[in-house]
């Protein structure tokens, strides 16, 4: 019985149900617990080929990074955070699920190393081409992945910037700014220079009393 392969099957599976379970759900709380039940699995998928740096930079980056943009942008949107803050023991049963979803497949991987007697599987292209893992990553990736790689800078370009549509949409009791209007602006419309003629001031009545012999 081939270990790796089950395993693989498992990280896959449980990739594609915890991705399809972030735009399925409309807690978005739930939203971004699954997506970090997604990129962890997807993780060990590369774990298991034999691409340690993908996964590891996957956990650091994506998980412990990204994820923190996402929840800044989910603060950003037109959402009541105080019906969300409200018994945060309810967000709790899917927290579980996915903690213990994480415990195993980490157990999983070890199992797996424990079973085979050896580490997991290089990268077979790497060996052969006798360079490191790293190395041959990026190689790859810019000469025969090159045009996959423009298409998701530009799927995570729109993201952003719809994320960012998503802030600027007018709400009732909120001031907003018009980004084309501030632009369009002119010099003369925002600055007037008036020429006024200098007169000395007049000097008060009692001091004008005063100063009189």
């Amino acid at each position: 019985m081939d270990w790796v392969n089950i395993a693989f099957w498992i990280f896959a599976a449980t990739a594609a149900l915890s991705a399809g379970a972030v735009i399925s759900v409309r807690n978005p709380v739930h939203a971004v617990l699954f997506l970090i039940l997604t990129f962890f699995s997807v993780a060990c998928t590369w774990l298991l080929v034999g691409a340690e740096f993908l996964g590891v930079a996957l956990v650091l980056v994506y998980v412990g990074a990204v994820m923190v943009l996402f929840l800044f942008v989910v603060m950003m949107l037109d959402i009541d955070v105080a019906r969300l803050r409200e018994g945060w023991v309810k967000f709790l049963p899917i927290g579980l699920v996915v903690a213990v979803a994480m415990l195993a497949q980490m157990l999983v991987l070890i199992g797996i190393k424990a079973k085979t007697g050896s580490p997991l599987p290089d990268n077979a292209a790497s060996q052969a081409a006798e360079v490191s893992n790293t190395s041959w990553l990026a190689h790859t990736l810019f000469t025969e992945f090159l045009l996959p790689f423009e298409f998701a800078a530009v799927i995570l370009t729109v993201a952003v910037i719809a994320a960012v549509m998503l802030t600027l949409r007018k709400r009732t009791g909120v001031k907003t700014q018009n980004p084309s209007e501030q632009s369009r602006v002119k010099a003369a419309d925002r600055v007037r220079l008036v020429k006024m003629a200098a007169e000395k001031p007049a000097m008060p009545a009692e001091q004008s009393t005063e100063a009189a012999p």
